[in-house]
């Protein structure tokens, strides 16, 4: 009786630092963000660094669509009150690949593009380029605004069977942290 006790009790030392290490989702890193003044409205322009991960490209040849969400918000800090949310942005991007044409499909709301490959999927979702957030004219100059932007994919807009299987699985958690800066118009 006690070699089994002793012999449970060894792998359960063994398997401790195992268990006690953190497991990590993979990421969407974040290289850079700004707001930049264009004409009469800014527009935010970022980078990120997506790479999906063999799990995702598996699911996307078997025919389940993707679907990120870039979330953009701006803010200014009161002392007296609660912060004020000046502007607020959401895009949800779908990623789906067919078969017949061999090619994927990246589209947010009308409007869509193909793409041969997956490199290049990543390349387009890596970068956001000059998307209108809020007019010039909404903003007070010289006040400071504190702004947030991240990338993530959706796993509620995922199938049932695959949302269960998100819960288990880290390959399934690709996000970026919220990346945040002040901004001064």
């Amino acid at each position: 009786m006690s070699r089994i006790v002793s012999g449970c009790l060894c792998v359960a030392l063994l398997l401790l630092p195992a268990l006690s290490s953190p497991v990590r989702a993979d990421t969407i890193g974040v290289q850079s963000a700004e707001l930049v003044l264009d004409d009469d409205d800014y527009v935010l322009t970022a980078q990120f660094d997506v790479s999906i991960n063999p799990t995702l490209e598996e699911a996307l040849q078997n025919g389940v669509s993707l679907y990120f969400v870039l979330e953009f918000e701006l803010g200014r800090p009161r002392w007296y009150w609660l912060d004020e949310k000046v502007a607020q942005l959401t895009v949800q991007y779908r990623l789906a690949y067919s078969p017949l044409t061999r090619q994927y499909r990246l589209s947010t709301g009308l409007l869509g593009q193909q793409l041969e490959s997956l490199e290049e999927v990543q390349r387009v979702l890596s970068r956001v380029a000059a998307r209108p957030v809020i007019k010039k004219d909404a903003l007070v100059p010289g006040a400071r605004y504190d702004a947030a932007v991240r990338l993530r994919l959706d796993v509620a807009q995922l199938p049932k069977p695959f949302q269960i299987n998100a819960l288990a699985s880290r390959d399934w958690s690709l996000q970026s942290e919220w990346h945040r800066w002040s901004f001064v118009p």
